[in-house]
């Protein structure tokens, strides 16, 4: 009875994902200073410190055909957070979340084997089209490519984690994959970063590093212990709609009139989607996969950290 009275699960699911968009949207000023691969090297490097102090990885647990899963995850993970990084340094937060968010979208449309599910991808691609603005002929090309390898990237890392999310627990997991994302980005990150790594640099990566990923991956772990995993994936369709928020009060990135029905159009569709696979769910019966916090319900997986 205490534990329901200091904080509602939807509050903490809500606080993960402000966690998240806030530590994107001030990773800005990092990137400026080391490089969208650097700031990913430097925030995941430090993100892996804190796993690992928290957490002891599973190596006992570790088979042989776990490794290279386990080892493409975490290459994914790098791979994710940079692309994203690099797309927030060309176009404004809520585009790009609104972009990465058809990776999981897609998937969970493909997966639900029905025609009319793909109707929710399609609308969300057409609120992007509406965040882009093409018609105005100055659409930053580089930004929507990297924020679309880091939407392929999110629909990769789904059915990665859908695979090993029957063998290790999602804080286990993180521990392993982690470590592996900041050799990942250290291949780019490093000579992007060299020369302009300072005491303040790394002071902020560290500080980053706990805005995403510890923070909301431990919120969201205490979140779904007290909601269902439907009320959940409905929660984070308006993860994008945060973006685009904190894109105008931390980074001063105004929204047109097209951007925010961009952006309300992309919500719709995260969590029609999720409505769909939950009536298809009680018709069919329960998936039976399991995976981490982040787009569990909608995708059966959890979040990398972009």
């Amino acid at each position: 009875m205490a534990d329901r009275a200091v904080l509602p699960p939807w509050s903490l699911a809500v606080t993960a994902m402000l966690s998240v968009q806030l530590g994107t949207a001030l990773s800005a000023e990092l990137v400026s200073s080391v490089g969208p691969a650097g700031t990913a090297w430097l925030r995941l490097s430090f993100g892996a410190l804190i796993s690992l102090l928290i957490a002891r990885p599973p190596i006992r647990m570790i088979r042989r055909r776990d490794v290279l899963p386990l080892l493409a995850l975490g290459v994914t993970i790098g791979v994710i957070t940079m692309s994203f990084l690099a797309a927030i340094d060309r176009i404004p937060l809520g585009t790009a979340v609104a972009i990465e968010f058809l990776g999981p979208l897609t998937v969970a449309a493909l997966r639900s084997h029905s025609v009319r599910a793909l109707a929710w991808p399609l609308l969300a691609l057409t609120g992007v089209v509406l965040l882009t603005e093409p018609w105005h002929g100055d659409i930053n090309v580089a930004g929507v490519g990297f924020a679309s390898i880091s939407a392929l990237g999110l629909a990769v890392y789904i059915l990665l984690t859908q695979r090993i999310g029957d063998r290790f627990t999602g804080i286990g997991a993180l521990s392993v994959t982690i470590p592996v994302a900041a050799v990942t980005a250290a291949i780019v990150g490093i000579p992007q970063a060299s020369g302009a790594i300072t005491p303040e640099v790394l002071l902020a990566a560290a500080g980053l590093a706990l805005l995403l990923p510890v923070l909301p991956f431990a919120l969201e772990l205490l979140a779904l212990r007290r909601m269902t995993p439907a009320a959940f994936g409905t929660l984070m369709a308006v993860e994008p709609a945060i973006g685009l928020l904190l894109g105008l009060l931390v980074l001063q990135q105004e929204p047109s009139a097209y951007q925010l029905a961009g952006i309300v159009l992309v919500v719709i569709a995260g969590a029609a989607a999720q409505r769909h696979r939950r009536h298809r769910r009680r018709a069919t019966g329960p998936a039976g996969a399991h995976g981490g916090p982040r787009y569990r319900e909608m995708s059966i997986a959890s979040s990398p950290t972009s």
